[in-house]
């Protein structure tokens, strides 16, 4: 298990595109493997940060929101421990 960092802002270049929303899940699940506690970060719209974060449910051991105002927020966590 490791923390593994994803910069949604590194997904796209200028502005994100609905159309390419396939393409940015398959990436992030890629990026993410199995069983790791993955933080996401990043400029990027509301609706790509849900459309991640229901991505990885099954596939992270952990879920953590991060940003300069909130810092880390917690989404979920099935860590058994």
């Amino acid at each position: 298990m490791r923390t593994i960092t994803i910069n949604l802002n590194s997904l796209f270049d200028d502005q994100a595109k609905i159309d390419q929303l396939p393409e940015y899940m398959s990436r992030c699940i890629e990026f993410a493997g199995d069983g790791n506690d993955i933080v996401l970060t990043g400029a990027a719209p509301v609706w790509l940060y849900l459309k991640i974060a229901h991505s990885l449910h099954g596939k992270a051991r952990k879920l953590t929101y991060r940003s300069p105002v909130t810092g880390d927020v917690e989404i979920f966590n099935h860590n058994p421990l």
